[in-house]
Order: C-alpha cells, then structure tokens, then sequence
C-alpha cells in the first residue's frame, strides 16, 4: 500500500476521504450497451487501476468521466460536491487531467512549450493582458515557465526542454505527456494505457515516476492491459467485462476472483 494511503497514526484507507464517486453510469452507441451500471470510489492518494479485456468498456468509461462522451444515465461527486462531466477543458478546470491511449503532443512545439500549453488552464491574464503584454501577464507568462521546467525535470525530461516534442523518444514523450497533464494542478490524474508500447526498462521507470507521483499527494486512475503492473502498483482495482464489472477491490483479491479469471483466460481454464 502506498505511503500517501496511511499516515502515523495508522488511518485505515476506509477513513480517507472519497474524491470521485461514480454510480450507474449507463452508455449506448445505437444497438450496442457499452457501459451498464458501472461505478467506482477512488479515494484520496489512491491509485486506482481500471483493467478488463479488449473491448470491456474502459476507455468508454474514462471517456465520460473525463467529458469527451456524456453518460445516458449515472451520477458523479467529485470532492464530495456533484461533477458534471462536460467539455473537456472544463473537465480539466475541475481538476481532472488526463491522457490518451495514443500520444497527443504538439510535435513540431518543444518540450517545454508542449508543458506550457497544459499549464494556461490556470493563468488569469485573459487574451487582452496577453495581447497588450501587460507586466501582469509577462510576470504570468515567466511563473508558467518556471512551472513548467519544474515539471519536466519531476518527470525527468528536462534536459530536452528545447526539443521539439516529435523527436523525443517513445518513453520520454510519455513522461512529457504526464508532465504536461501535472500541470494543471489535478486533484485526480488519468492515465489511459500510459505504458503501451513501452520495454521492460521504460515500463520499470513509468512505475517509479507514478510512484512519485502518488507520494506527493495526486490521485491516480490508470486504465492499463500491463495486469503485472496494475497489481503492482495500484491499490484497488475494477475490472470490466462487456461493459459490466464483475470485481472490485485490493489486486490480491481481483486476481483470485473466478469472473476475473474466466474474462481473461475463457471458461474451463
């Protein structure tokens, strides 16, 4: 169990507080119900695996927490305050950033620049200041750099800050990724399949900076088909199967569970 999970005093995760509650989220794209009565309890500090087969449901999940698909039914808190999920960029006003299966860089912007971008979520100037260059918005514009170094040096890129995005290497274009969702300051981070397409080595050092990441207090959901990963990470999981889920707890109870065993292996296993 992570750190950030239990503090001196022994408190049981069952005392730390819920940041996102999802209940009854049901979704339908014509004749096919992808999602059918799915919800999930993160809890603060958690990091929170969201595994299943091929064409379980997950990223449609994601996707409507994150506002990129509306629910046709279900209820969101976030913080215990109700949440909902809308369009994407006031998603990440609400403090969820995320990532994509598939890498979404700016290529021909650099590293530094690509972070930057993540950061304008939360600047206060508005396009006039920026226009007119006002000292306020030139001392925005200078704390937003800074941020942004800080980040890409946290995430361990930072020697490639000046380097366009598209010429970093597949690893390090993840890690730039995360930077760049760090740095609109969530309270969760959403991570879709972040070690896709990873070796063993970057696979090893991805786990450490979620590590990182989960220490210095952020909150992570991680939908990734590494299984080894996920129970060696995270401290609870959901697993989906047909847009259904079939187990919820602490990895070392997911992976005994009979319904987990037959959606990935097949029955008669």
């Amino acid at each position: 169990m992570s750190a950030i999970m239990q503090d001196a005093a022994g408190v049981a995760p069952s005392a730390v507080p819920v940041l996102l509650a999802v209940q009854g989220v049901n979704k339908r794209f014509g004749g096919l119900q992808a999602l059918s009565d799915v919800g999930i309890s993160i809890r603060r500090g958690q990091i929170y695996g969201l595994i299943g087969p091929n064409g379980a449901g997950k990223t449609t999940f994601f996707n409507v927490i994150t506002g990129l698909y509306q629910a046709d039914s279900g209820t969101f808190e976030l913080d215990g305050k109700p949440y909902s999920p809308s369009a994407p960029h006031e998603v990440a006003r609400a403090g969820i950033a995320r990532t994509f299966q598939n890498i979404r860089l700016f290529g021909e912007m650099t590293a530094l620049e690509n972070v930057m971008v993540g950061r304008h979520v939360r600047t206060h100037a508005g396009v006039i200041g920026a226009v007119l260059r006002t000292p306020a918005a030139r001392n925005e514009e200078a704390g937003i750099r800074q941020r942004a170094m800080e980040l890409l040096d946290y995430v361990g890129v930072s020697r490639y800050a000046d380097f366009r995005a598209r010429t970093l290497s597949y690893g390090d274009q993840r890690r730039l990724e995360i930077a760049r969702a760090l740095a609109t300051d969530p309270v969760l981070l959403a991570l879709d399949e972040p070690a896709a397409g990873m070796n063993a080595t970057e696979k090893v050092s991805l786990r450490g900076l979620l590590e990182n990441i989960s220490r210095d207090g952020r909150t992570i959901l991680l939908i990734e088909h590494d299984v080894k990963l996920v129970m060696g990470l995270c401290n609870e999981v959901t697993v989906l199967d047909y847009g259904k889920s079939i187990a919820q707890g602490v990895p070392a109870d997911v992976q005994k569970n009979p319904a987990v065993i037959d959606a990935y292996l097949g029955g008669g296993h």
